[in-house]
Order: C-alpha cells, then sequence, then structure tokens
C-alpha cells in the first residue's frame, strides 16, 4: 500500500475550532507530526491536537520556522524534518502533519511536502483545512472580511511594511500576518493610507494570552511574531453597498 501523508489545518489555536473532517484525520493517522523550534517545548499545533489524540502518538520535529536570513540554515532544517518524516512513512504508512491555520496558507507543510515526495515514491499528500487566523479574528472582533465585490488582500509583512502600505492604498479588505515585529512600521502605514480607524488586531486567538484590540492603540512597541491584522474596506452607501 501506498504511504500517506496528511497536513492538517488545526486552526489558530482554539481547539474548538479543528474541523470533524481534520480530527478524523488526525486520529485515524499512526503518527501525528507537529512542527516545533525547539524538540523541547510544546508548540501551538500541538497544544491543539493533543486535545484529540494521545500524546504518545506525537512527534514533534524541529524546524527552523523564523529563520529568515540563513538560507542554508533554512534549507538544511527542511532537509532534516523532510527526512523525519520520511522515516515514520517508511515505518508507520500514515502521517498527519498539523499546522496551525490552514496547510495551504503559508504553512511549512508546503515545504515538508516537497521534500518527503521527492524522497519517498508514491506517497500519496493530501491535505485537510483549517480556520485562518484572519477568520477566527474576523469572528471575535466583528470585522467583516469582504462584502459584494470587494477583493480581499492577504500580505505577509515579512515582505516589507511597503508591500503593506500598496495593499492599503487599494481598494477592500486587508489582512495583514506575521506582522508583530514591525507594529511601528503597520502602525504608520495605516495612518499614512487612512486604514487605522476601524482597524483591529489579535494575538494569540483562543489561547489563555489571547489579545484583540483596535489598532489605533498601537504604540509601536513589538507585539507577538504572529500577529493578525485586519482593516476592512472603506464602505458606504448603506446595506448592500457593495453589491
Amino acid at each position: 500500500m501506498s504511504s500517506r501523508l496528511v497536513g492538517v489545518g488545526v486552526g489558530p489555536g482554539d481547539p474548538e475550532l479543528v474541523t470533524v473532517k481534520g480530527v478524523n484525520a488526525l486520529r485515524a493517522a499512526e503518527v501525528v507530526v507537529v512542527p516545533v523550534m525547539d524538540s523541547g517545548e510544546q508548540g501551538r499545533a500541538e497544544a491543539t491536537v493533543v486535545h484529540y489524540v494521545p500524546q504518545d502518538k506525537v512527534v514533534r520535529v524541529v524546524f527552523a520556522l523564523n529563520e529568515r536570513t540563513d538560507r542554508a540554515r533554512r534549507e538544511a532544517a527542511w532537509d532534516a524534518a523532510g527526512e523525519r518524516v520520511a522515516e515514520l512513512l517508511r515505518r508507520h504508512g500514515s502521517v498527519a502533519f498539523a499546522t496551525i491555520g490552514d496547510p495551504n496558507v503559508y504553512s511549512t507543510f508546503t515545504y515538508l511536502a516537497q521534500t518527503v515526495a521527492e524522497s519517498v515514491p508514491g506517497v500519496v499528500i493530501e491535505t485537510v483545512p483549517g480556520i485562518t487566523a484572519m477568520q477566527d479574528l474576523a469572528a471575535r472582533s466583528g470585522a467583516v472580511l469582504t462584502e459584494g465585490t470587494e477583493p480581499l488582500t492577504l500580505v505577509p509583512v515579512t515582505a516589507g511594511s511597503a508591500v503593506l502600505k500598496d495593499a492599503l492604498a487599494g481598494p477592500g479588505t486587508v489582512v495583514a500576518y506575521k506582522f508583530g515585529r514591525q507594529a511601528a512600521e503597520v502602525a504608520e502605514a495605516l495612518r499614512e493610507t487612512g486604514r487605522i480607524q476601524d482597524a483591529v488586531w489579535g494575538s494569540a486567538l483562543g489561547l489563555a494570552q489571547e489579545s484583540i484590540r483596535p489598532a489605533d492603540e498601537l504604540d509601536g512597541e513589538p507585539l507577538p511574531y504572529l500577529s493578525t491584522l485586519i482593516a476592512p474596506a472603506r464602505r458606504g452607501g448603506g446595506r448592500g453597498g457593495k453589491l
């Protein structure tokens, strides 16, 4: 039988936001892999997974999750992680990889799947979608992501604040991911484009240390790396005005 690797989105942190299909995929796999920055720590994905599968079924695999300056170190970490998962596939045949959010949206699963596909001939790779941070933040804050014909732009601020500023100058809602370390630049871009008034940011969604605040309270202090921002579209014309 072919080995099977399934990327499972487990949401932004609240265990209740894992889909039924996601839970079934985690329980069906022989092993559930979770990405960590250090093998001695429990990451957000693992903290969610253990609500649904026994701890002894979980295997931590180290990724250089935030490494952006040393390409060689980052790719060496991907290779090592891919080989570890390939080894688990050869031994068990069925492995689930749990990733926060969705496995097809800025996820480490993308790199892992590419590496494993090259080293395990015939492996079947699938994904189970997960609820994203922008959806959870919208629900918790009351921000409407899109109406009618509005576009929705998702920007990783790790690409630079100029990319965010260009998006904010355009139409529709803008969502910024991973902006915590550049919170001051993000606040400046929001003010310069006149988009700060209705914007909201959140971090640690669904966790005990959750924080959801208006963007106009940003004071330049760094925030958690995985902070999410929603700058809603400029709307007018009453109900259905964007149809």
